[in-house]
């Protein structure tokens, strides 16, 4: 078994759609990156490259690269959970903490796990997503930006 530890945060920013986990949340900002910025996805991402110790996503998807410009990140996911398959590790379990003022994300909670099921090629039993605020602390706080908090469990696959 292996385990990674992911985190991500990007700002909020006008003339962007919000897209979290793969799903487009509903409201008057989204988040501002090279790609489209899906705080959820870039944090498992870190945590599952992590877990097999290929460094970050960054190195793999660096915003200098045109490449990634506008990139989904759940296509993006789906080559890292390759990139773990390729080097002996499936995903056993993920855990993610979202943190955000506003919007309100519990109902679209049991959606964003279900769509990071289909990339991480897991049952949406193995994805457990939370959503929390920061209580007025620091810019996710302020309602400035989105932060999130991931685990992986990585387990070894005999060949």
């Amino acid at each position: 078994m292996r385990v990674g530890i992911g985190y991500d945060s990007h700002r909020l920013a006008e003339g962007r759609r919000l897209v979290i986990g793969g799903i487009v949340i509903p409201f008057e900002k989204g988040l501002l990156g090279h790609s489209d910025a899906d705080v959820l996805c870039h944090a498992i991402m870190d945590a599952v490259i992590g877990a097999v110790g290929l460094g970050d996503i960054g190195r793999l998807f660096p915003d200098t690269d045109p490449r990634w410009k506008d990139a989904v990140s759940t296509e993006l996911l789906r080559y890292v959970v390759d990139l773990a398959r390729m080097n002996g590790y499936a995903i056993a379990w993920i855990d993610a903490t979202i943190i955000a003022e506003r919007p309100k994300l519990g109902p679209f909670r049991p959606a964003m796990a279900a769509g990071l099921a289909g990339a991480l090629g897991v049952e949406p039993s193995a994805v457990s997503v939370k959503a929390k605020t920061n209580e007025g602390v620091d810019a996710a706080g302020r309602g400035e930006a989105i932060a999130v908090h991931a685990v992986a469990l990585l387990e070894r696959v005999r060949r």
